[in-house]
């Protein structure tokens, strides 16, 4: 097995062999990946679905990278910020051209960050603070704040959810809730659009014109330096045809491998597994708060006891190693990783499920049903939706299970219309860790109840008077008590339900070198042997 600091060391090694500049390959290499679900969404402004994400990163660019010590770097831009920290300068660096061939102007920029933050919770509330956007020349753009926020930097490198990715003006200036119609992005690939087929295949080509930043690649930040003249996503619902694909050779790698199909791997001398990202992911069970029976806060309250960590990971992922059950909602090794609510999950689950049917009883539930909406085609989030209703049913629930592929259910989660029309009251999901870390950018702790906020729409105005005093909070033991005291109200409130945290296994064939430790897969520095 290969181990991240194993996978450190190829980075190290790459970055001492100076391999800061892509040089044309003598022959084609494609390297041919099976991910973790199939790209069915094109536009990265519009979900905070990981595979939509992943794709962002291959064809578009960010003004910031986040490095691997979670702090914001120049990527498209380098950046001064006044003394009062309200004024901040972007100077686009040279070279920078879009896939179409023309050049990235500031104005682009400014267009593409009023786009983002239409759609991602973090940066509508950035702009709450923000007095104007304006391009000084062609290469420079000021964001000007018009009272202290303390976030933006940190805002713009983000890697997750839904990052400020950069397009030119007239996609940017695309309707915030219609897909853009190309895919034209600065970034490292370019997006194949005529072999693009949605739910089975994405084709990416290296961008001969990228010209990667001159630092050491780390995460999102440095040098994007592409080695590989293709990369293919194959879509393979079936793990076993996945692993037998990746043994023949047909396959280069897998991102997201099951645990219990491991031993497989550990046969084959040809084959290397390990987990490329160290944070992880939080899985979560999202209640809809607009309709029924979870428009009760004691009633989901209910629902939180009944389900149970232990079983719901130990079904979807099985071995411990590769799991971590804690009651954070920021992710369990974090700078603000708190146990504000674990009593929600102290004791044992025969405890927590009589303390389930007393609370239910007491908020007299009328056997109004859950729609529990359950992907088939993404093997990591296709057992919790059984597993937790049958938690539900014990308690008292009644529960359906409705099976759909993933995104039948990413689009079906985004309405709140009765479940008769369409609608529906739970869903499980993932997040990674970069992506829920802070109550700033965690989407499921927004309270607003906006009908821009991330599916559930609770409405908390005691969370996001918090939320408010986190923004301005500089000292970190300031921020903790906050995060703390948001957790809390979560749990109480039922926002969510945390099952738990796991890291993904990736598998690939002993040939592939230099993967890249990152928040999501990144697909620079990777190389295959022609």
């Amino acid at each position: 097995m290969m181990t991240i600091s194993g996978l450190r060391a190829l980075g190290w090694a790459a970055m001492a062999a100076g391999l800061l500049h892509a040089g044309p390959a003598s022959a084609e290499t494609v390297l041919n990946v099976v991910m973790q679900a199939p790209l069915r969404t094109l536009d990265p402004h519009l979900s905070t679905a990981q595979i939509v994400r992943t794709h962002g990163f291959m064809v578009f660019d960010t003004l910031l990278g986040m490095d691997a010590d979670y702090k914001p770097q120049p990527q498209m831009a380098d950046y001064q910020v006044s003394d009062d920290g309200l004024t901040y300068t972007f100077t686009l660096r040279d070279g920078l051209t879009w896939h179409d061939g023309s050049p990235v102007a500031a104005e682009d920029c400014v267009a593409s960050l009023k786009r983002w933050a239409e759609n991602d919770p973090a940066g509508r509330k950035m702009m709450e603070y923000v007095a104007s956007i304006e391009t000084t020349s062609d290469k420079v753009l000021v964001l000007t704040l018009a009272r202290p926020f303390g976030h933006v930097l940190d805002l713009l490198a983000k890697p997750s959810p839904v990052p400020p990715f950069m397009m030119p003006k007239r996609l940017a200036e695309t309707p915030s809730g219609e897909q853009v119609a190309e895919m034209v992005g600065s970034g490292p690939f370019k997006f194949v659009a005529e072999e693009y087929r949605p739910g089975d295949q994405a084709v990416y080509v290296r961008n001969e014109d990228y010209q990667p930043r001159p630092e050491p690649a780390s995460w999102t930040a440095g040098g994007k330096v592409v080695n590989v003249d293709k990369v293919v996503w194959k879509a393979m619902p079936d793990m076993q045809t996945s692993i037998n694909a990746l043994q023949s050779g047909d396959v280069d790698l897998i991102e997201q491998v099951t645990i219990d199909l491991l031993p497989l791997l550990q046969m084959n001398d040809e084959v290397e597994y390990g987990v490329i990202n160290p944070l992880g992911s939080q899985v979560t069970g999202r209640f809809n708060h607009r309709l029924p029976p979870f428009d009760d806060a004691e009633i989901r309250r209910a629902a939180m006891y009944a389900l149970d960590q232990e079983q719901l990971m130990q079904t979807a992922i099985g071995d411990p190693e590769y799991y971590t059950l804690c009651a954070s909602d920021y992710g369990c090794e974090v700078p603000l990783a708190s146990d504000a609510g674990s009593e929600y999950l102290a004791g044992s689950a025969e405890e927590r499920m009589a303390k389930a049917q007393e609370i239910l009883k007491a908020a007299g539930y009328d056997g109004t049903p859950v729609l529990m909406m359950q992907p088939t085609d993404l093997t990591i989030l296709s057992t919790q939706p059984i597993v937790a209703a049958e938690r539900l049913r014990e308690a008292g629930f009644a529960v359906e299970v409705a099976s759909m592929d993933w995104a039948t259910l990413q689009s079906r989660k985004n309405g709140w219309q009765p479940v008769a029309e369409g609608g529906w009251n739970m869903l499980f999901t993932y997040w990674g860790v970069t992506g829920i870390w802070n109550p700033l950018v965690h989407a499921l702790l927004d309270g607003s109840g906006s009908d821009n906020a991330w599916s559930g729409w609770p409405v908390s105005p005691e969370i996001e008077a918090l939320r408010e005093q986190y923004l301005v909070a500089t000292d970190l033991d300031e921020q903790k008590r906050i995060a703390a005291e948001i957790q809390q109200i979560a749990y109480d409130q039922g926002f969510y339900y945390n099952a738990g945290e796991f890291q993904s296994v990736a598998a690939w064939r002993d040939g592939i070198t230099e993967l890249q430790p990152g928040p999501i897969t990144l697909f620079w520095g990777v190389k295959k042997p022609e």
